[in-house]
Parts: structure tokens; C-alpha cells; sequence
């Protein structure tokens, strides 16, 4: 099964504008989003950090460890994105093994980008 069709029938639908924020850094987190049309960037300290595009998860880690929001979601494009809830996302996790090591992937990727970004203390 593919990824993005887990998502293919859920009802909920947020719709943005170019410019307009999905969520912002700091905002309780509760829901997980799945990037079904457009383009949006992930901003953390004013710095675009990542470009999510069709089939790109963002917000999972209100869902992994509830908690603000460590990151702002700007469209870049007009965008549709899925939003998963808990109860959904429990689901999933239980249902479907592969959707489980998906997050994760992504979870470990970024934690990797973000320890690249870092500066050693010996450059400082």
C-alpha cells in the first residue's frame, strides 16, 4: 500500500492560501497533517528549515509527544492538507505497520537535518 493512500478518503480537509500558516511555532499541537496539493515551507527561527511537497507529513510530533509546536507551516502555494487527529493517527499506527515506520523515518531525518545545522563548539 502506498503511503498517501492511507489518507485518500479522510474527510477532513484543510484548505490555505499562498502566505497563510497551517500552524505556527509555539501553538498547541494536536493534530498531524498530510500535504495532499501545493507547496509549504517549514520555518523554525525565522530560517526555512524544509520545502514539503504532495505526500510530505508535518505536525506529527503533537501527536508522538504532545507539546507547542516546535516549527511554523507557511504555504508557499495553494495547499490542501489531511488532518489527522489522535484517535486516527492511533489507527494507523496499530493497522498499519508500514504507516508506523513512515513517521518515524521522517522523525529521524529531521532530527539528522537538525544535527547538521548545529554548530560545533569548537567553531564557535
Amino acid at each position: 500500500m502506498v503511503f498517501f493512500e492511507l489518507f485518500a478518503n479522510n474527510p477532513e480537509m484543510v484548505r490555505l492560501a499562498a502566505g497563510e500558516a497551517l500552524f505556527r511555532e509555539g501553538e498547541d499541537g494536536h493534530l498531524m497533517y498530510v500535504l495532499t496539493t501545493g507547496n509549504a515551507e517549514v520555518i523554525v527561527n525565522n530560517r526555512v528549515v524544509e520545502t514539503l511537497q504532495h505526500g510530505s507529513i508535518v505536525g506529527e510530533m503533537g501527536l508522538v509527544s504532545p507539546g507547542p509546536r516546535s516549527a511554523t507551516v507557511v504555504a508557499t502555494t495553494p495547499c490542501e492538507f489531511v488532518a489527522v487527529d489522535e484517535k486516527r493517527f492511533q489507527f494507523l499506527v496499530q493497522q498499519t505497520p508500514f504507516f508506523a515506520t513512515q513517521v518515524m523515518r521522517v522523525l529521524a531525518e529531521r532530527l539528522r537535518h537538525a544535527n547538521q545545522m548545529v554548530t560545533p563548539l569548537e567553531d564557535i
